[in-house]
């Protein structure tokens, strides 16, 4: 099962890189607001993987591998 928290804190993450891109982008910092986009990917990648570590360890004991 999905741990809710885990979904909001992505969509947090992506409402805040999009409100961010945006205000960038009017401000005429395009560079920059490339740079928050990519830093957010990241970080959600970053959790991401994370999970997946914790599902293959989960499978790995399940199975007795």
């Amino acid at each position: 099962m999905v741990d809710i928290d885990l979904l909001f804190k992505i969509a947090a993450i992506g409402i805040l890189v999009a409100v961010l891109h945006q205000v960038l982008v009017r401000a005429g910092r395009e560079e920059q607001a490339m740079m928050t986009t990519l830093t957010g990917l990241v970080i959600v990648l970053a959790m991401v993987v994370t999970e997946i570590s914790e599902l293959f360890n989960t499978v790995k004991t399940l199975f007795n591998l």
